[in-house]
């Protein structure tokens, strides 16, 4: 198996969507191709068909490579849950929580996960492309690093490092992050690709011609600046909504620990849906139906809440007839009370829930990691739906007996989902990924606003397919391909020893 790395001068310089990209360029190709990230730190994560956790992007890039996600694609994955920890997550199972320090005293351990996940992939593909993490150069965390160079130096395999030209300085990042590099590591570096360019290229070309003067490295490729792609994004909240009529209005509150918002994507993507993020110290306008996403953190994501004031603007809208709907974390915030005994995600024990339902919360070690299906029925009215579960804990009590689900698909046999309340107002659900499909989308909507004259509906896999194929498009005409290829299939490794 050969592999490629990509590695960038930033965050969200474009590492994930250019490995994507080059996944479905190398398999429509012919090759056999994975997409890879030794480690990964975000809380938007994906469940695999077998029951693993990986990050979204991951995901993403297999769906890219026309394979199915599996945990072996991201075998490290950091979900935090406060500004010095993380749950940590090693081939797709939750092992603990960590303080920063202790992690990375356990870096070698990780690092050896890593690497049979990459002996596993050797068995059976062709080509690796793997995604670095934030930048190589990070000198404070070169210490055992096993995100970016680390790992190539561990697995010898050549590096491309893309930088943003869109943030301005994109000459000072290439060549800064090279220079702070080893000799040997600088080695490795087989090229640059410039990302989201915007304007004449031949304004650019004599800034290229000194990179590659300068650098003795080529420019592989100046990509554009390519307008209102959507793809699901690793981690930061995509909250851009460019509504053309707004039919339904909908708020979402984006909590400290938010996880899986790519829930919301299929919405936001929508021009006849006003989809409204609402952030630390913002009011909750006037709107047909509340979302409380899903958490990481529930205890201290509810405490934020009921701060800001959210917990009694809920109860006004509610009063004037609103919808609620609460999702993961969400559902259990609308119950009476959570419990936490053995600290699985607070250091506090037990707090008092929205009590919008009558039903409880107790937060397990056990993490719940299911792909399902179900029905969703709403108001006499019926729709399909399939989904995923990553949650922490149960819930139980008299609310849930009236529930906004029952499941046709389960590999746990669980039998239903979530509740309704019995005027219609709240509902709440462990499923993610509701509106995905254009059916349950339609039901929901339907419910939180009667008549409401949405005419147009996002089926979010048709979506994201129609994104990869013009983002591939986009690699084929803009990046020198040939190249690329040259770079992984000629690759004669790094003699180390000789930096030393």
């Amino acid at each position: 198996m050969k592999t490629l790395m990509i590695q960038g001068t930033t965050s969200d310089a474009g590492k994930s969507t250019l490995v994507a990209a080059l996944c479905r360029v190398f398999v429509d190709q012919g090759i056999k191709v994975a997409p890879f990230k030794p480690q990964n730190m975000a809380l938007n994560s994906a469940v695999t068909e077998d029951g693993g956790e990986i990050g979204r992007a991951q995901a993403l890039q297999a769906i890219a490579a026309k394979v199915p996600p599996r945990v072996d694609f991201n075998p490290i994955l950091l979900k935090p849950n406060s500004d010095t920890g993380a749950q940590v997550i090693i081939h797709g199972k939750a092992i603990s929580n960590m303080e920063a320090q202790a992690y990375h005293d356990y870096k070698k351990v990780a690092m050896d996960a890593v690497l049979t996940s990459q002996q596993r992939l050797s068995e059976e593909f062709e080509l690796l492309v793997v995604e670095g993490a934030g930048s190589p150069a990070e000198i404070n965390l070169r210490a055992g690093d096993i995100a970016n160079m680390g790992y190539a130096e561990a697995v010898d395999c050549p590096v491309i490092i893309i930088a943003d030209i869109d943030k301005g300085g994109v000459f000072a990042h290439l060549v800064g992050t090279l220079a702070l590099l080893s000799e040997s590591e600088q080695a490795r570096v087989k090229g640059f690709v410039i990302n989201r360019f915007r304007g004449d290229i031949a304004l650019l070309q004599s800034g290229l011609d000194w990179l590659e003067e300068y650098t003795s490295k080529p420019v592989l490729g100046v990509l554009p600046y390519l307008h209102d792609l959507a793809l699901d994004a690793e981690d930061a909240v995509a909250i851009d909504n460019q509504v053309s009529q707004a039919k339904i209005r909908i708020a979402v509150l984006l909590l400290p620990h938010i996880s899986n918002h790519t829930d919301f994507d299929a919405l936001r993507l929508n021009t006849q849906i006003d989809i409204n993020y609402i952030r630390h110290t913002q009011m909750i306008p006037d709107v047909d139906l509340i979302i409380i996403p899903g958490s990481k953190n529930v205890i201290s994501d509810l405490a934020f809440l009921k701060n800001e004031g959210w917990g009694e603007q809920i109860k006004r809208h509610l009063r004037y007839g609103g919808k609620l709907l609460g999702i993961c974390g969400g559902l259990q915030m609308l119950g009476s009370d959570i419990y936490d005994p053995k600290g699985v995600e607070s250091s506090q024990a037990h707090c008092k829930g929205l009590e919008l339902a009558e039903f409880i919360t107790e937060l397990g070690q056990q993490k719940v990691l299911t792909q399902a299906a179900g029905i969703i029925n709403l108001q006499g009215q019926q729709a399909k739906v399939a989904g995923y579960e990553i949650h922490a804990g149960s819930s139980q009590g008299q609310a849930l007996e009236r529930p906004f689900l029952k499941f046709t698909q389960h590999p746990n046999n669980v039998a239903q989902d979530g509740f309704i309340s019995k005027d219609d107002c709240i509902a709440g659900t462990y499923l993610h990924g509701l509106f995905d499909s254009s059916e349950a989308t339609q039901l929901i909507l339907g419910w939180v606003l009667p008549n409401s004259g949405i005419t147009q509906l996002i089926d979010i896999d048709t979506h994201r397919e129609l994104q990869l194929t013009r983002l591939a498009d986009m690699c084929k005409e803009h990046l020198d391909l040939d190249k690329i290829t040259q770079i992984y299939q000629n690759w004669e490794g790094v003699n180390n020893e000789r930096y030393k």
